[in-house]
């Protein structure tokens, strides 16, 4: 509870028990018992308006030391969560042998022993490889022109008696004599860095601790930079050390704690820039590479509502901005000596609907991702200002830029797939148009391609606009309104939906499932307007697009009411918590995974990590009753009242910093009581994992059987049958 809030009734009435053991209904058909969560009234008064909030206690006031140790958690809610988790395994009992043979089948579509495309780096070429068996990657190298190979890295060894281990960022120094590495070994997202003598094979002494998983060398490799973050999670300062160990220097402190910072180099190591940025305003400040202990440089101050990113091509700066009215992005140039923007310069100038999501820079070319109508394409522009595209010619696909490893080349990278094909990575010679297939990933289970039908749907939105809606199923899945239908839907911070390829998605639609992906507002699927369209004032658009997605799913008789389970994650778990107040006719069931569901209360707590970066995309309700009335109105946790709700299943991490395990837990609790269906509450806490899940490659498939056995589940009323 933060300051802002009063209790003013702690009392607990008879009906607020303690969570009891699971139990046995007494008469009927023989049930498991859902846990009841005691219920301890807090009022809470916030700009003239009052609510109450009954599961206020599930929040562990010492949450800050439960995310670096999961075992600080306060014993009354590791009880209930226990119970919860038992409770959903009791329901879920008949759908283990489903779960079994799903992950069989997604585990048998995994190429154990694979190995990612070699990226050439001066004289070597690094790469990650698995070992057949292995739950974590090996990071290696060798000789670009042929010997033995040298493991920098094996994550396995690493991760031995251990519940979780993540390496979240691995990279080499640019001398090639240093490997660095970031763990996670909580799923807390704090991380230590470690960096190793690559030929005595020892890990220097001098471990980095209580960093985010972002760092970078200098270009001399004799310093490393990194990011700290703090008790509260937030990453809020950059500091340097010689890499070998000496004394640590604050290079930069952030005084706003609305505000995400990183560190990186420039594509031709001339500089070293330091990102700061939210959801709507940006700056860099960059320090020369040949000097990395000079004091940073502002680039171009900052002003809200203008994002920049900057890099450096040689002889200029290269910046991304939707600067002017920019509202899609545009490139300009600048000098060297003065990049501020007075000096820029229009290098790709803007075009409305045409999102230039990113660029990549090498010696002579500057390719960049675009996204319009949510698909992408790449561009590649020489020096002399020629462009040309590499094109595709499908209704949805995902074409993405891994760019070179590299800036003394000609080549790029890029990857290909759609839902229906699985990824093929191409090296691209950007003078002589030639592209070389390096990799097909490989389905050692089998797949063709011509057995499946990928499709593209724009569903009118209340307002007119269309929304696209990626579609896959089997040739032989009948389109009329009989199959059971899975949408899946984000829809904010401007972050897109591919129409990606997912072999998981197979063990559904290999079923007789179609799979939906729903690019509604609030992600940038049809330009960044797309997002600017379903934010802050306006953030219910996502919700009703994604509503109007399944109604014309309905409509074309792809689906029908009340045979479809929608799923989402993180801000998408938002959405399904939004829709499923909004219009729980639709669904069979619900997916929240990781869902924040409970806005009001979490943008009020300004000790949480993500609180004051994301006020800019969701409104400041401390400060604006605008906000705080407009938030109220759709935040799912708030919203709960007595209706028919379908099945539900909501899923947490107990050490996860972006949605806190609570938010799930507490919606469960509420929702529970509120149900007037009969349908089941099912609530699934990873008790030593974060907001990812499960780190090893074969156990983050359990969870995806599990979810899916769900979706099935609920579609059958597997409840009724137990």
């Amino acid at each position: 509870m933060n300051r802002r809030e009063m209790i003013l009734s702690t009392a607990m009435t008879a009906a607020a028990v303690a969570t009891p053991a699971l139990a046995r209904q007494p008469t009927g058909p023989s049930m498991p018992q859902p846990p009841v969560a005691k219920k301890i009234p807090v009022v809470i008064e916030q700009l003239g308006r009052t609510r109450t909030d009954d599961y206020q206690w599930m929040k562990d006031d010492n949450w800050q030391a439960v995310l670096r140790d999961p075992t600080l958690i306060k014993a009354e809610v590791k009880e209930h969560l226990t119970a919860e988790n038992a409770y959903r395994e009791a329901m879920m009992a008949s759908t283990v042998q489903l779960q079994e043979t799903m992950f069989a089948e997604m585990r048998g579509r995994i190429k154990e022993d694979d190995s990612s495309v070699p990226a050439p780096d001066g004289p070597w070429e690094y790469y990650v490889r698995y070992n057949t068996g292995d739950q974590h990657p090996l990071y290696c190298r060798k000789p670009r022109d042929g010997g033995a190979e040298t493991i920098l890295l094996d994550a396995n060894i690493l991760a031995e008696g251990k519940a979780y281990s993540e390496i979240s960022a691995a990279s080499h120094s640019p001398d090639h004599a240093l490997f660095a590495y970031a763990e996670d070994a909580q799923g807390s997202e704090v991380h230590k860095i470690y960096v190793k003598d690559v030929a005595s094979g020892e890990v220097l002494p001098a471990v980095i601790e209580s960093a985010t998983g972002d760092f970078t060398f200098s270009p001399d490799s004799q310093w490393i930079f990194w990011t700290n973050r703090d008790d509260n999670g937030r990453p809020d300062k950059i500091f340097r050390r010689p890499v070998r160990g000496g004394e640590t220097t604050l290079v930069y402190d952030e005084a706003d704690d609305g505000m995400f910072i990183g560190v990186g180099r420039t594509s031709d190591d001339k500089f070293i820039v330091i990102s700061i940025q939210n959801q709507e305003t940006s700056e860099a400040r960059y320090i020369p590479g040949a000097n990395p202990t000079a004091e940073p440089v502002v680039l171009e101050p900052r002003v809200v509502a203008i994002r920049y990113d900057a890099d450096h091509w040689g002889d200029r700066w290269v910046i991304r901005t939707n600067a002017h009215d920019a509202v899609d992005f545009k490139i300009v140039e600048a000098p060297t000596a003065s990049p501020a923007k007075a000096n820029w310069k229009d290098l790709v100038a803007h075009t409305p609907g045409r999102f230039i999501e990113g660029l990549d820079l090498t010696r002579d070319h500057l390719a960049r991702q675009e996204r319009a109508d949510a698909n992408t394409r790449i561009i590649i522009r020489d020096r002399a200002g020629a462009e040309h595209e590499i094109a595709v010619d499908e209704p949805a696909f995902a074409l993405s830029l891994a760019g070179a490893s590299e800036f003394n080349t000609v080549k790029t990278r890029y990857a290909y797939n759609s839902p229906s094909t699985p990824t093929q990575t191409f090296d691209y010679d950007m003078a002589t148009r030639e592209r070389t297939l390096r990799k097909t990933q490989e389905i050692p289970s089998g797949h063709n391609i011509a057995d499946y039908v990928v499709e593209r749907l724009n569903a009118p939105a209340s307002d007119g606009q269309l929304v696209p809606v990626t579609l896959l199923r089997r040739k032989d899945t009948p389109v009329d309104g009989s199959a059971p239908l899975l949408l899946y839907g984000y829809g904010s911070y401007g972050i897109p939906m591919p129409a990606s390829f997912s072999a998981n998605r197979l063990s559904l639609v290999n079923r007789g499932w179609i799979y939906a992906i729903a690019h509604i507002r609030g992600g940038s699927d049809k330009g960044w307007g797309w997002f600017l369209g379903a934010r802050r004032m306006t953030k219910k658009n996502t919700f009703t697009d994604f509503i109007a997605a399944a109604e014309h799913l309905i409509d074309r008789q792809y689906a029908a009411a009340g045979n479809i389970v929608a799923q989402g994650g993180s801000a998408g778990g938002m959405l399904m918590g939004a829709v499923n107040n909004m219009r729980p006719d639709l669904w069979a069931g619900v997916i929240g995974q990781v869902p924040f569901v409970d806005v009001i209360n979490t943008m009020s707590d300004t000790s949480l990590p993500l609180t004051p970066p994301e006020w800019p995309e969701w409104g400041n309700p401390i400060e604006d009753a605008a906000a705080y009335d407009y938030m109220y109105s759709y935040s799912p946790y708030d919203q709960v009242e007595a209706k028919a709700y379908p099945a539900v299943l909501a899923t947490g991490g107990l050490s996860d910093p972006r949605v806190t395990y609570w938010e799930p837990e507490k919606w469960v609790a509420k929702l529970r009581p509120a149900t007037t269906s009969g349908k089941p509450v099912l609530l699934k806490i990873n008790m030593e994992a974060g907001h990812g899940g499960a780190a090893g490659r074969f156990d983050y498939l359990k969870e995806v059987a599990h979810d899916y056995a769900f979706a099935i589940w609920a579609i059958d009323k597997g409840w009724e049958k137990a």
